[in-house]
């Protein structure tokens, strides 16, 4: 059997034509409307820093991956993880690149990529070179999820307005670098890529 026939995605042209609709990451805020740019910007520079270890961990795996992020500036939830994921891109090897596509640009990708049957964002897909799916992940993190919780349920209330700490968005962004490092580490061992680059 050869690697054409034992390796493939039915849905790779698919991925292939959204990708090619999406923007970098730059563009994609250039274009939105500059308040709501403003919230991601601001975002970003509150995000920590990722120690040399965490780098380490996103580099040297001599791999293509292709990073689709479906997106809607006015979301509070991208407001905070879309700077994220772009902190951890930049800090990945140069194979790594990052696209975003507005939810409602793609009325079929945004159906294909629902959770729970709402077209929430964002919603991240991790593509290899061939634009095979190697995973996607979306809506929030786990950390946002117990902490909703703890203020959500019972008697607690949320102050929808209180900004996050520090840890807080590190935790968030560590849970992001962990499905990067997941699905570089995907490619790195998986057999037709392994047999393609000869490693």
């Amino acid at each position: 059997m050869s690697e054409t026939t034992k390796y493939f995605d039915i849905r790779s042209g698919f991925w292939s034509s959204c990708w090619d609709e999406a923007t970098s990451y730059e563009s994609y805020l250039a274009g939105s409307d500059p308040k709501r740019a403003s919230n991601w910007k601001s975002l970003l520079a509150r995000i920590p820093l990722m120690s040399s270890e965490q780098k380490a961990r996103l580099t040297g795996h001599a791999r293509t991956l292709n990073v689709l992020v479906v997106s809607g500036v006015w979301c509070g939830d991208c407001v905070r993880q879309g700077p994220m994921i772009q902190q951890i891109a930049e800090a990945c090897d140069p194979g790594v690149s990052l696209r975003v596509i507005d939810r409602d640009q793609n009325p079929t990708l945004r159906d294909e990529v629902r959770v729970l049957g709402a077209a929430r964002v964002p919603v991240v897909v991790f593509l290899s070179e061939d634009f095979h799916e190697v995973g996607r992940f979306g809506d929030r993190m786990l950390h946002t999820y117990r902490r909703k919780a703890a203020t959500e349920i019972g008697a607690a209330c949320a102050v929808p307005t209180a900004e996050l700490p520090p840890e807080e968005l590190a935790a968030e962004r560590d849970e992001w670098l962990a499905i990067f490092e997941r699905m570089l580490l995907m490619l790195r061992l998986a057999p037709p890529l392994r047999e393609r680059q000869d490693d």
